[in-house]
């Protein structure tokens, strides 16, 4: 695991607005490769995994409307980072799937919490495969469902895989497609 990378600096912007970053707070760990959702209703942005010298199932929470440092929410069924976050304003759930546990080692978990009330992640199911480096998720919070697309698994340098699941009903994930290019590390975004 590099090192230089890692940061506890947590920033924000006010979208509506051009303008640079401002410092928000820390996160409770140092670390690299964590992922965060927030489900837009009740003011809290949670993280997840992420490495140090380790690599971390630690879940921290912040309250959005006011700048502060992270608080610990609980932890991830099995630590990870490169992992990928959605959440839906339906149910308050916040879900992390897949992720790495160093080099080639790939994870198919899913967890989930309740994003309003600190806890431990409670297993939610599989991916199809074990599948990490994929940090491209997105919902639109309002029909519930969870997208998850692009990776590496083992054997494969990139994958071009886009996988869904219903975000308030646990299950193991679906074949949703295929992206136009194999890729890693992408992003997403979407509507309401």
């Amino acid at each position: 695991m590099s090192g230089p990378n890692r940061s506890n600096i947590i920033d924000y912007v006010t979208i509506n607005s051009a303008s640079n970053a401002t410092s928000f707070g820390v996160l409770s760990l140092t670390r690299e490769y964590l992922s965060g959702t927030s489900n837009g209703v009740n003011d809290r942005g949670v993280f997840a995994g992420g490495s140090t010298t380790i690599y971390e199932n630690v879940i921290d929470y912040i309250t959005i409307s006011s700048t502060g440092n992270a608080t610990n929410f609980g932890d991830l069924t099995l630590g990870r980072y490169n992992l990928s976050a959605v959440s839906n304003r339906t149910n308050d759930r916040g879900v992390f799937a897949g992720g790495n546990r160093g080099g080639s080692i790939y994870q198919n978990e899913i967890d989930y919490i309740t994003i309003s009330s600190t806890s431990n992640a409670t297993d939610f199911g599989d991916l199809t495969e074990a599948t990490g480096a994929m940090r491209s998720s997105v919902s639109n919070g309002t029909y519930d469902r969870g997208v998850f697309g692009g990776g590496r698994r083992a054997g494969q340098s990139y994958i071009n895989i886009i996988e869904y699941i219903t975000i308030s009903s646990t299950s193991n994930a679906t074949d949703f497609g295929d992206l136009t290019i194999a890729r890693i590390y992408a992003g997403g975004c979407s509507d309401a």
